[in-house]
């Protein structure tokens, strides 16, 4: 069973920043494709941004330009550093790692960003 541990997430004034890490137990980590979604309160989880195994990344409109999504084979761990935090990035961040048709999400971290 694979396992995927949040950290990083925390309360933020607006223009500040966060580095949020997903660390993926196991050996699949190198071959997957890796994801960081949200969720505000009252909405739908969205995709903020996304990894392949290649490295190739892509991201919501809303946060290009300010999130960057990269990720460490050696240590089979990904990040989302978050610049220039507005309001409306407050969510609780998740991250998802997806192989085939396998695919598990870890359990949340929460980033609040005050105005």
């Amino acid at each position: 069973q694979v396992q995927l541990v949040e950290s990083g997430g925390g309360l933020v004034q607006a223009g500040g920043s966060l580095r949020l890490s997903c660390v993926v137990s196991g050996s699949i980590f190198s071959r997957a494709d890796m994801g960081w979604y949200r969720q505000a309160q009252g909405n739908q989880r969205e995709l903020v941004a996304a990894i392949t195994s290649g490295s190739t990344t892509n991201y919501a409109d809303s946060v290009k330009g300010r999130f960057t999504i990269s990720r460490d084979n050696a240590k089979n761990t990904v990040y989302l550093q978050m610049n220039s935090l507005k309001p409306e990035d407050t969510a609780v961040y998740y991250c998802k790692v997806t192989l085939y048709a396998y695919n598990s999400w870890g359990q949340g971290t929460q980033v609040t960003v005050s105005s």
